[in-house]
């Protein structure tokens, strides 16, 4: 593990009850990288997700995000952007309120907000809408918008959570070249998403939850080759096979992402 990694977690656990939700957790993610985060609903992936943007506390084991544990939300918040599937933003304001509002949360200074807004707001296409209320934007309008406001701050580490779902195929275009732009630019980015094709377009590290475990860890190559055989297969197919190999509780810690060049 590297102890400056801009993701790490070891030994990662959330319990409700007797329900394990996410069991053991251990992955780093690099700066600069795009890491895919996949896994069946019910697998844990929206409560790892919580735990890493400190909206709910581990039960156990430890993570650190931009080098703070994140047990210390005000330095953890300071240091992310985070864009969750349904992003808090408000109909009945315009584009430029929501963002100034934003701004205002983040205690950004005046002139630094103003410009920061007036550039992303060019950068995404949204310049000539921003006084628009929200109310009248397509849904594509409205990622854009959750997605400028999660990075205002200039974050460290930017989570998405389905960024591209239910958009039409040029807003969603939009949004991976976006993220494709922020990598290149050195952002590090954790994308959890259903849409396989985002995740082997984008993603540098492939990570596959199950039941709470992380079953298959590593490259888009990595996991559609089969290292016992030399089997090429679609990302589809790897995803679908390890989430189905190991029932709920059979995996072992020592089976654990065994089946995959990392």
């Amino acid at each position: 593990m590297t102890a400056n990694a801009p993701i790490r977690t070891e030994s990662l656990t959330k319990r409700y009850g007797e329900t394990v939700a996410v069991r053991d957790l251990t992955f780093e993610v690099e700066r600069g990288e795009v890491f895919g985060f996949l896994g069946p609903n019910g697998a844990g992936k929206t409560t790892t997700m919580q735990m890493l943007t400190t909206l709910t506390r581990p039960s156990s084991g430890e993570a650190w995000v931009a080098g703070e544990p994140v047990t210390d939300r005000d330095a953890v918040v300071e240091r992310l952007g985070y864009m969750p599937e349904e992003p808090p933003i408000y109909d009945e304001l315009t584009g430029r309120e929501q963002l100034e509002y934003v701004a205002g949360l983040r205690d950004l200074p005046d002139g630094e907000a103003d410009r920061t807004i007036r550039d992303l707001l060019g950068r995404f296409d949204l310049a000539a809408d921003a006084d628009d209320r929200i109310s009248t934007y397509s849904k594509g309008m409205k990622q854009k918008t959750a997605l400028i406001q999660a990075l205002l701050h200039d974050p460290q580490v930017l989570f998405l959570d389905e960024p591209t779902s239910g958009l039409d195929p040029r807003a969603a275009r939009t949004v991976r070249n976006l993220i494709s732009e922020l990598r290149e630019e050195g952002m590090t980015v954790f994308l959890s998403t259903h849409i396989l094709p985002v995740v082997e377009e984008l993603a540098d590290r492939v990570g596959v939850l199950h039941d709470g475990r992380l079953v298959a860890e590593g490259s888009p190559e990595s996991l559609t080759h089969r290292a016992e055989s030399g089997e090429e297969s679609t990302l589809e197919e790897v995803f679908l096979e390890v989430t189905s190999e190991h029932p709920e509780g059979e995996v072992g810690a020592d089976e654990e992402r065994s089946e995959f060049a990392r």
